[in-house]
């Protein structure tokens, strides 16, 4: 199956959207003690990527070999996660790891797309 997974976060929150053709699930969440008001909102949209994917699967809505468009309103995920930029950042290292471990472990497709902030549907759960 095809999803579409919007997302997106900031110091305090993390929210997802997942789209198919049988459902559209929102979810938000705020950070942990561990994270909270300490992240840049670019380390905390990888928290989103992440959890988000985790959560689909952990659901059943993102099933084994399934393909994830993935929507980036960041150029610079873009560039690290589709175009295998190096970053300096430990912490999205290691979320990258984890991210592509998920994405290795399932057979899951992924097909990175850049649009613009203000077209990312998961921005509002932020303020929610």
């Amino acid at each position: 199956m095809d999803h579409i997974y919007y997302f997106d976060g900031n110091k305090k929150k993390i929210s997802w959207i997942i789209e198919n053709s049988k459902t559209c699930v929102k979810q938000s969440r705020v950070h942990t003690e561990n994270y909270y008001e300490i992240v840049s909102t670019e380390q905390s949209k990888y928290i989103a990527l992440h959890v988000g994917i985790f959560w689909g699967i952990g659901r059943s809505i993102i099933k084994n070999t399934d393909t994830i468009n993935v929507m980036l309103d960041l150029r610079s995920m873009f560039g690290h996660l589709a175009e295998d930029k190096t970053v300096d950042d430990p912490f999205i290292i290691s979320k990258t790891k984890f991210i592509q471990q998920l994405i290795d472990q399932r057979g899951l497709q992924i097909k990175y797309h850049v649009i613009k902030h203000d077209q990312n549907k998961a921005t509002p759960l932020l303020s929610q």
